[in-house]
């Protein structure tokens, strides 16, 4: 279906902690309350804002990254996410110019950057400005962002944290010396700051009735403190072409497994609530597509679901629930059981951590002989990875682009049969994750929709798990 674009724009700021999710979450929630049907996105992996923007939008939020889904699905995945609406909210990723460190790009800007995607939609950025500390030199800031690269059109400024009126207005004369509009001034509200942790914002699922009220708090604020028709009618987007289609995903040239989007395949259990909330809404477009039934359940209380032919354990924060989850001692069983009877298992990050023998000394499933425990530091960033052999998901030799974001570890790399393979910043030889019976399992997110044909494969492997079991 090829549609013109959505108009949308990006909610930028000079550097990370400026108040982003804030003002795109109340920004998003605010233009709902007006009449607009309004199109949440994240710039890059993240999935915590997105929980949050989902509940302003009352539609998921979607991601949007060129790195792990190359930049030329960026306008189509765009699209997809934007259908119905008439206009979209897209939050960036750190500073305006931030994004992947490669010293090999030379690219105008950096890869994966909030610039990079302002620049392939076609779309002005709102810049956000923490303005405590800040006076007369804003100007100079502003300045070199609006000219420092002159694809990226800054349409104006929002002012955070301002401390009074009198601050206000010395702000807002920086902003009319460099020629850029305050659409937004909002006062300091140290009662709206959302609860966080290690990886930043506790997400919205495990927030509860909490995260909800937080999301009206934004809204409330963003609507008594900015201008919405001045953003509406800023908002625009250049980008045009076809919507993606999971369907036509499955079913393109890359994907050699022939699939039946009917709805009466496999069963593939997907694990979520409080523990596993890290995933991505075209992964499940993306099974429901190749033909598969998708079951979401909660492995803090729930059971294996009967007739399950695959499973998946996506991101999360296992290790704030570890007594829970070992708590569930019926599932932990029947995970380790199934997988050892072949049962098709994509494991990541969280997914690899209930897979161990232990986390924080608290019992798992087994299925990975080893053991896992919070650690001294974060580990984050891009990966280059190479699937070092063949699995449900992926050939040896494919080469994926995956992202890292944990700070657990595990106590010994016991794995004989590692998952992926990838150069560290260093140069030393990274070897990660484990492949066990049909299980892939590792500490690497990928977005499905940049690796289509690892969803066909999956469900092909599902497929083959039923008529193994009803053959015995």
């Amino acid at each position: 279906m090829v549609s013109a674009g959505v108009p949308a724009v990006v909610i930028a700021a000079p550097a990370s902690g400026s108040g982003k999710t804030t003002v795109a979450t109340g920004l998003i929630g605010a233009l709902r309350r007006v009449g607009h049907r309004v199109a949440p996105f994240k710039v890059g992996p993240d999935y915590i804002d997105p929980g949050y923007h989902g509940l302003a939008a009352g539609r998921p939020g979607r991601n949007l990254d060129p790195v792990l889904v190359g930049a030329e699905r960026v306008v189509p995945l765009y699209q997809h996410g934007a259908r119905d609406c008439d206009l979209a909210v897209v939050e960036g990723v750190m500073g305006l110019f931030d994004g992947r460190i490669d010293e090999n790009h030379a690219g105008p800007v950096a890869e994966g950057s909030t610039a990079q995607v302002a620049s392939l939609l076609g779309a002005p950025v709102v810049l956000v400005v923490d303005a405590r500390g800040h006076s007369q030199s804003l100007a100079a800031l502003l300045h070199g962002f609006a000219t420092f690269d002159s694809g990226i059109r800054l349409g104006g400024v929002i002012l955070n944290r301002v401390g009074s009126e009198r601050h206000d207005q010395v702000l807002r004369a920086a902003c009319d010396r460099v020629g850029l509009p305050v659409l937004g001034s909002l006062p300091r509200m140290t009662e709206l700051e959302v609860p966080s942790r290690h990886l930043g914002l506790i997400p919205a699922v495990e927030h509860g009735t909490a995260a909800t009220a937080a999301v009206s708090a934004m809204t409330d604020l963003v609507a008594a403190h900015v201008d919405l028709s001045a953003i509406a009618a800023l908002a625009r987007s250049t980008a045009a072409g076809p919507a993606w289609d999971p369907v036509e995903a499955v079913q393109g040239p890359d994907c050699e497994v022939p699939v039946a989007a009917d709805g009466s395949g496999p069963l593939i259990a997907m694990a979520g609530g409080p523990a596993f909330t890290f995933g991505y809404a075209e992964h499940r477009e993306l099974l429901l597509a190749a033909g598969a039934q998708v079951v979401v359940f909660d492995p803090l209380r729930d059971e294996l679901p009967s007739g399950t032919a695959a499973l998946v354990l996506p991101g999360g924060f296992p290790e704030e629930h570890a007594p829970a989850l070992a708590a569930n001692t019926a599932l932990l069983k029947a995970v380790a059981e199934q997988a050892r009877r072949g049962l098709p298992v994509h494991a990541e990050c969280a997914g690899l951590l209930y897979l161990t023998r232990s986390l924080d000394g608290h019992p798992m499933a087994g299925v990975i002989d080893t053991d896992a425990e919070f650690g001294p530091r974060l580990t984050l960033g891009y990966r280059d990875a190479v699937a070092l052999a063949d699995s449900p998901l992926w050939r040896a030799g494919e080469r994926v682009r995956g992202h890292e974001f944990h700070r657990t570890r595990l106590i010994d790399a016991a794995a004989d049969s590692p998952a992926w393979g990838w150069h560290g910043s260093d140069g030393a030889r990274v070897r990660e994750g484990a492949l066990v019976h049909r299980v892939h399992a590792s500490y690497l997110h990928t977005n499905p929709a940049g690796n289509p044909e690892a969803t066909t494969r999956f469900v092909a492997a599902a497929n083959e798990y039923v008529g193994a079991r009803a053959n015995h």
